[in-house]
């Protein structure tokens, strides 16, 4: 069961971000602001561990390798039932997503996870 898709919006941003930093991974940590927004890192950029849960490894197309989903093992429990979309939206977030100098951010939308959908 595929747990998180990407809207075609967000798979063209992910091949820009890519041509420019080079190989990508995602963090959503389920803190408060912009804590709760998925957050794009050069990969290896940010530190996961054992508090940390790798929900995939989204394939996109012009990407060369998989981009890593990772979550907070804290928001995972809260979020296990549910399905991820990764879209994007106008707008600055105040994190350090590379995304934020191009003047739009990363957003998840979730719905839950049901026998149809899975």
């Amino acid at each position: 069961m595929e747990r998180i898709a990407l809207t075609p919006a967000a798979a063209e941003l992910i091949r820009q971000l890519r041509a420019e930093h080079g190989p990508l991974m995602f963090h959503q940590s389920g803190g408060c602001c912009d804590g709760s927004a998925p957050m794009c890192y050069p990969l290896g950029e940010f530190r996961t561990g054992g508090s940390d849960v790798l929900l995939a490894e989204l394939e996109v197309d012009g990407v060369e390798e998989p981009v890593g989903f990772w979550m907070s093992a804290s928001q995972f429990e809260r979020w296990a039932h549910t399905h991820l979309t990764v879209d994007v939206v106008p707008g600055r977030g105040s994190g350090f997503s590379l995304e934020a100098p191009e003047g739009v951010r990363f957003l998840i939308r979730s719905r839950l996870l049901d026998d149809a959908a899975s």
